[in-house]
């Protein structure tokens, strides 16, 4: 079986409208996420032919004989094998600094929990997923140690980490990433042969994510992961009335979606009794999160408050082409002028790393709202430059006095994590995905593939096949983001009651495999009994 089969339209369509839009009603109406018009126009976000370029184009471009022998001596390029001499020992030594700091502050087993957050909080930081390997790969090994403090080498040989199948994908993926991470390019580029044979994108949820898995590990032996991840195409829209992947994903994985209603459901309850509000977006994308915000304002009793958003994108953002942030405004606009909502849209063309609290023109007399949807994981922290840019935006943001700050999400650890482990945990998390999407599209669906394919596969390869400043996506676990939002000086404000009873109703149609719980002001979104998504409001 070949890795990449030509993906056919499919000729069945999505029968089930309670996947796009979900209305509830009264307070209910907040949390639904609309991808049409008012006038209940057909959605426009239907790409069933949109990337028609094959997907060996990205994947398969390369032959076996250079995977085996890469021009750049395999992973040479990766942060774990530089040599000495090639890197600046002062800033590497302030870095380990830096990060031995950074353990003893977030750490859970060396942290008193009562002293840091006034109560006896369990964090859910880096040690979670060192246990859950050990549990998976070793629990009949006779090797396996108990000792918190032993190696993670120890489980690095193919020869000991698992008595699955060894032909099964799954094992097969594992030991091929325990042979990168000790250097055998030979034996791992066997396996990736033997692997491209016996899966598919088309196939089920373990065959599927094996698919993509294996080309992560393909362009890290390759030293090609960056190049791979541009070309993925996850935030471009194909034209002015389609929709991205990125979008669909956040409309089709309920996961996602709920995580902005939760976001929506916050903003509502703080937008109360004020009449001019200023919402800052350190990401908006195309904006669709305000669609969903900007008719729930319309539908409120009494007179909406007067809205300004700020949205914030990179200049040169692949979404430019079709207009950009311009396009955005323009959108919104409409739509708020159509609702008789007073809306006012200001663009920001800035890299996030660079905006200052000049470039905001925030007023006094309006309630300040900051919005952070799927954006922190992307700024570097102390592990990647001493600089701490993440750490450092949430410090100018809280210096801005908001009235409210929604952070929104991916509740895994893609950030310190060294290469195997992250390898493991990278698995675990998107085979949650990958299976909740078997139970909201069908197998055949030309979305789900093309969701899959442009956005998915674009975070595991930048997962598994790069490391330091080219690893973008380093997502971080609920207990850290709590650690970090509280050391900015921010302290958690839970979510009504409201909210939290409306996401569970709606849960409920969509399948009793996806989950909702509330730790510690924060709320999870899962698949059965893994965190996939974590939306948490501060202030």
């Amino acid at each position: 079986m070949s890795l990449v089969r030509s993906a056919e339209p499919s000729a069945a369509t999505y029968r089930n409208p309670k996947l796009y839009s979900l209305k509830g009603s009264g307070d209910g109406a907040v949390l639904s996420t609309p991808v049409f018009g008012p006038h209940n126009h057909k959605p426009m976000y239907m790409v069933d032919t949109y990337c028609s370029e094959s997907y060996e184009k990205y994947f398969l471009d390369s032959p076996t004989e250079e995977l085996i022998h890469p021009a750049n001596s395999g992973t040479s390029d990766s942060l774990e094998n530089q040599s000495p001499e090639t890197s600046d020992y002062t800033d590497d030594t302030v870095r380990l600094k830096l990060q031995e700091l950074e353990r003893a502050l977030l750490d859970d087993n060396d942290v008193d929990e009562y002293d840091m957050f006034g109560a006896d909080l369990s964090m859910e930081i880096d040690g979670a997923w060192s246990n859950r390997i050990r549990r998976e790969l070793l629990h009949d090994s006779p090797k396996e140690s108990t000792s918190s403090d032993s190696n993670l080498s120890s489980i690095t040989s193919n020869k000991e980490v698992s008595h699955v199948s060894p032909r099964t994908p799954k094992q097969m993926l594992i030991n091929c990433a325990a042979a990168l991470s000790e250097g055998n390019i030979e034996e791992a580029s066997t396996i990736i042969n033997d692997l491209r044979k016996m899966v598919s994108i088309q196939g089920d949820p373990s065959e599927r994510i094996a698919a993509y898995m294996v080309e992560g590990l393909a362009a890290r032996m390759a030293s090609s992961g960056k190049y791979l991840y541009k070309a993925l195409k996850c935030k471009e829209p194909p034209s002015s009335d389609r929709l991205a992947a990125m979008q669909i994903l956040f409309e089709i994985c309920p996961c996602f979606k709920f995580g902005f209603m939760s976001a929506n459901g916050a903003i509502i309850e703080a937008l109360k009794g004020e009449k001019r509000v200023h919402i800052i977006d350190f990401d908006i994308n195309q904006g669709n999160q305000y669609i969903a915000l900007i008719q729930t304002l319309a539908n409120q009793p009494g007179e909406a408050p007067r809205l300004r958003l700020t949205g914030i994108d990179d200049p040169e953002s692949i979404q430019r082409p079709i207009g950009g942030l311009e396009m955005v405004g323009l959108r919104l606009e409409k739509l708020a002028e159509i609702f008789g909502v007073s809306f006012e849209f200001q663009a920001v063309p800035s890299r996030t790393s660079i905006v200052t609290p000049s470039m905001l023109d925030c007023r006094a007399g309006e309630a300040l709202i900051v919005n952070f949807a799927f954006q922190l994981h992307h700024m570097p922290d102390e592990s990647v430059s001493t600089i701490n840019q993440r750490d450092q935006l949430l410090r100018m943001v809280k210096s801005l006095n908001p009235k409210l700050v929604t952070v929104v999400e991916q509740d895994v650890n893609a950030n310190t994590s060294p290469f195997f482990p992250r390898f493991i945990e990278a698995y675990d998390y998107y085979s949650a995905v990958f299976e909740s999407l078997d139970a909201t599209l069908p197998r055949e669906s030309q979305d789900r593939i093309n969701v899959e394919k442009q956005c998915l596969a674009r975070d595991i390869v930048n997962i598994v096949a790069c490391e330091g400043e080219e690893r973008i996506e380093r997502y971080e676990v609920a207990g850290k983001w709590r650690a970090r939002m509280m050391m900015a000086g921010f302290k958690s404000c839970p979510m009504s009651s409201n909210v939290i009873d409306m996401i569970r109703k709606l849960i409920k149609q969509y399948s009793d495999r996806y989950t909702l719980k509330e730790e510690f002001g924060t709320l999870h979104f899962g698949w059965e009994d893994k965190s996939l998504i974590v939306s948490s409001a501060w202030r």
